[in-house]
């Protein structure tokens, strides 16, 4: 254990000096706080305050850092904890450690770029390919993710043989992309190089901005490092429209909703941060675990922690 904690030390050590000298300053934001990003499949650990008012344990530091973006910082990281209820197993765990930056100016090119400057720097591997989406499903599942409707969707997936989850959704073409994905797609991605998948659906955008392609598909400038067919980042090419972020929110609190699941108060300071002027900009966030489970060899998250 201890050279475990030793060489998880030195990746936290080499991570902080690569965003160093790339001119980025390091910052520090609430664990704790009255407002959450709302996710249709995360769920924030409510805590009671002294005056028997909610805040929240975020699961990300995203809210906080893009309103410093917002405030003028340039390029800002961060190593610090999230926390993300019934998330147990051997890639999860409620409360982890994640890694986040934001450098304004990035279109999703230089976030994709950085991203895979960052991957060759920690894990000593060679550069990334880049796929789309839509390619990494037309060779691994033999459709088109951005047209398919959800009968087709469910009728690939049934064709290839994949256990279909009692609760599954069967209307949300978005339930059977992700069934796909992660049973025919991502066991493939990165076994021998890094890969790094982008363009993903627009319905998937979350808080990427969205692009209409010549063709008429629009996608989400979206993006995702695997290695090992591990997900280890996710980036975006930041949605800067405060009133596309507080409809997209809206909805998603809908969709809980309908799941049985409550909806959740909206970051109103990062909306209104956003309203008085948030740049473009690139963001991403990795799972130091992850990160250290690979560069340790080891077959869980678990195993590179010290309890």
């Amino acid at each position: 254990m201890l050279q475990t904690l030793q060489h998880r030390s030195d990746l936290l050590a080499a991570l902080r000096l690569f965003f160093l000298e790339h001119d980025f300053i390091e910052v520090e934001t609430p664990l704790l706080a009255a407002e959450v990003i709302p996710e249709l499949h995360i769920d924030p650990f409510a805590v009671e305050t002294a005056n028997a008012e909610i805040a929240w344990l975020q699961s990300s530091p995203e809210l906080h850092m893009k309103r410093l973006i917002a405030d003028g910082m340039q390029a800002i990281f961060q190593i610090t904890r999230s926390f993300r209820a019934g998330e147990q197993g051997t890639l999860h765990n409620p409360e982890f450690t994640i890694v986040e930056w934001y450098r304004e100016g990035d279109d999703i090119h230089a976030g994709m770029s950085l991203l895979d400057q960052l991957c060759q720097a920690l894990l000593d591997t060679s550069s990334a390919t880049q796929v789309t989406y839509g390619e990494a499903f037309s060779k691994h599942v033999g459709i088109c993710p951005y047209s398919a409707t959800a009968s087709e969707l469910s009728a690939r997936a049934k064709e290839l043989g994949i256990a279909i989850p009692a609760d599954m959704r069967a209307d949300d073409p978005d339930e059977w992309l992700n069934l796909l994905l992660a049973t025919q797609v991502e066991p493939h991605l990165g076994q021998d190089t890094p890969v790094i998948i982008y363009d993903y659906p627009a319905s998937q955008a979350a808080l990427a901005k969205i692009e209409r392609r010549d063709n008429g598909i629009r996608v989400a400038r979206r993006f995702e490092l695997y290695v090992a067919g591990i997900e280890l980042a996710n980036g975006y090419d930041e949605l800067t429209d405060a009133a596309e972020l507080r409809s997209r929110l809206t909805q998603v609190n809908a969709k809980r909703q309908i799941e049985g699941r409550p909806a959740l108060p909206l970051p109103e300071s990062l909306l209104e941060a956003m309203q008085q002027g948030l740049p473009n900009c690139s963001g991403c966030a990795l799972g130091f675990d992850r990160l250290a489970m690979l560069a340790l060899n080891a077959n869980s998250i678990a195993e590179t922690r010290a309890f």
